[in-house]
């Protein structure tokens, strides 16, 4: 398959020097974590999105049990397309066994990552969920680790995943890339609270990729699933803006998308998607976005009705000592 025209805009990542799709495809979902889905649609999804512009794919051995970097895998080489022409990341010390960010099995994970992806090497590979795991562990064993991993060309760039609480204290180990999620959700409609330090990250040449403009389910006219910790409050503030888009003939997932999108300090805007019409409908946000600009008008109606609960989350992790 010949190399897609660069339909969606790219945006550098840090100081690494990769410039991501502004909207990432998150891979979750093709380890059946939001129902199931057939190979052969999993495989047109992301052929699909490939087509459409996005280079940038995520996954993690944790998504599915390992389901979704298979299916990833084979769907990346079904496209035949030149490896430097797609930029992916996985994670590492989060497995549906439980929490290890242990050097022994973080250098082990990578192996069985690639095995899975039948790939080389991957772009990134981030910590994920560090706030699960020692702190003190992660800076003094994990990173170390994957400096190793990275000299031995398995990785070409390190990241994490984390809470707001825990940044400056990881940022004392320099790292070559940075990647940051709130909760796996970022900065959306809702929470903002990313915003205040992007000054800060971008002075260290962080990059920043956001997951789950949706907020896991808030921001759309479903709603969220029954699991999800948000507070009654919260949930019942996003209902009630989802109603009202709808009302005005709006789609509230779409304005959220592009609320993320339109912060050009956020490298990539990571959705999970598992149909063509996802993809189809979040390249279209993009580039609608680039040429016409955000709806602000039903913007700021909907934070006016999320401003009682702005920047209201939930805990997550351990208690770090």
């Amino acid at each position: 398959m010949a190399s897609p025209p660069n339909m969606l805009e790219r945006r550098e990542l840090g100081n690494t020097g990769l410039k991501l799709s502004c909207v990432g495809f998150g891979a979750s979902p093709l380890g059946n974590v939001f129902g199931p889905i057939s190979e052969d649609e999993a495989l047109a999804t992301v052929r699909e999105a490939y087509r459409r512009g996005i280079n940038f794919f995520d996954t993690s051995p944790y998504y599915g049990g390992t389901l979704s970097e298979k299916v990833l895998g084979k769907a990346l080489k079904a496209l035949g397309a030149p490896r430097q022409d797609y930029i992916v990341s996985t994670k590492c010390g989060r497995y549906i066994e439980g929490f290890d960010f242990s050097a022994e099995r973080v250098t082990r994970s990578i192996d069985e990552s690639l095995a899975r992806l039948q790939l080389n090497y991957v772009d990134i590979l981030q910590c994920h969920d560090i706030e699960f795991g020692s702190l003190d562990q992660v800076v003094n064993e994990t990173i170390p680790a994957l400096q190793k991993l990275k000299e031995a060309g398995k990785i070409r760039f390190i990241g994490v995943t984390w809470t707001f609480g825990f940044f400056t204290f990881v940022l004392g180990c320099h790292l070559a890339l940075w990647t940051f999620c709130h909760h796996i959700a970022t900065t959306s409609i809702n929470d903002s609270t990313l915003e205040d330090l992007i000054p800060y990250l971008k002075s260290k040449g962080v990059g920043i990729i956001a997951a789950s403009p949706l907020a896991m389910g808030l921001l759309t006219e479903s709603g969220p699933p029954e699991w999800h910790p948000a507070s009654p409050e919260l949930k019942s503030a996003c209902q009630a803006a989802a109603v009202h888009c709808k009302e005005r003939g709006k789609n509230i997932s779409k304005l959220s998308m592009q609320y993320s999108l339109s912060n050009k300090d956020i490298s990539s805007v990571l959705v999970g998607m598992n149909a063509i019409r996802q993809v189809e409908e979040n390249v279209a946000a993009a580039i609608e976005l680039a040429t016409a600009g955000k709806d602000g008008e039903t913007l700021s109606e909907v934070e006016a009705i999320l401003k009682p609960v702005k920047n209201q989350t939930w805990p997550s992790g351990i208690q770090q000592r």
